[in-house]
């Protein structure tokens, strides 16, 4: 099972996990060294993606020289994205034929099937409150 704890702190908000790893949130982008909620999403499905990505691709002898992503999506209505974008940035190992198309074929299975990020994003799922007072 996968927990995050979220608080209200002096500066603002922050999520830690159970390894004692944190970030901050804010509730606006003009917050300095935070991300927003959003921009927490985007991140977790571009870091989804490129974690299940790397390893797939270097298994199979092309490691990228350089695998980035850029996530994006616009706000199209009042708590509401419109369709999220994941730009791939890469740069190939030098001599290596084959490593453009192992990365395609790889990246698709990973948005298609592998990360759970996306498929939570694309199928409607049960979202549960409690208050605990």
């Amino acid at each position: 099972m996968a927990t995050v704890k979220v608080e209200r702190t002096e500066d603002g908000y922050l999520a830690t996990n159970d390894r004692g790893a944190s970030v901050a949130i804010g509730d606006s982008s003009d917050i300095e060294g935070a991300f927003t909620p959003v921009e927490l999403l985007l991140a977790a499905l571009g870091g989804c993606e490129i974690v299940t990505v790397e390893p797939l691709t270097a298994q199979r002898g092309h490691r990228m020289v350089k695998l980035a992503a850029t996530v994006s999506a616009d706000k199209v209505a009042t708590s509401k994205l419109g369709t999220i974008t994941i730009n791939y940035e890469v740069e190939l190992p030098e001599g290596d034929d084959k490593a453009a198309e192992v990365l395609a074929k790889v990246a698709k299975r990973v948005h298609d099937s592998y990360c759970t990020v996306g498929n939570a994003l694309k199928e409607p799922m049960k979202v549960e409150q409690v208050i605990s007072t």
